[in-house]
């Protein structure tokens, strides 16, 4: 099936592009079969802070640990936290859930 896309206009201003596309759908514009995968491979996955209470022993713990990988201590935890989650996702949904999380 065959469809036709529309020209898309050309704008003199931001306002103008913004004013047209809150009213027009991109779809008629662009031809989704000649749409083509795209990778992003130096993004960063967004981050976000968060603040958790620790004994002190187990934060000195971790630093003594990091200082022996030569690694952050901020990174070990995460890394660990990390392996932690993955585990423990996969003792409850098995295997293949786990592998699809770690392909996103």
């Amino acid at each position: 099936m065959k469809t036709s896309t529309k020209t898309r206009p050309a704008f003199k201003t931001e306002d103008a592009e913004r004013a047209f596309w809150s009213t027009h759908s991109p779809l008629d514009y662009f031809d989704l079969a000649q749409a083509k995968l795209a990778s992003f491979p130096n993004l960063r996955p967004s981050l976000k802070s968060i603040s958790i209470r620790l004994p002190e022993d187990m934060v000195d713990e971790l630093k003594v640990l990091a200082n022996k990988r030569d690694v952050p201590y901020q990174s070990l935890a995460k890394s660990a936290w990390r392996a932690r989650g993955r585990s423990a996702i996969s003792l409850a949904h098995g295997e293949d859930f786990c592998d699809s999380l770690a392909e996103r």
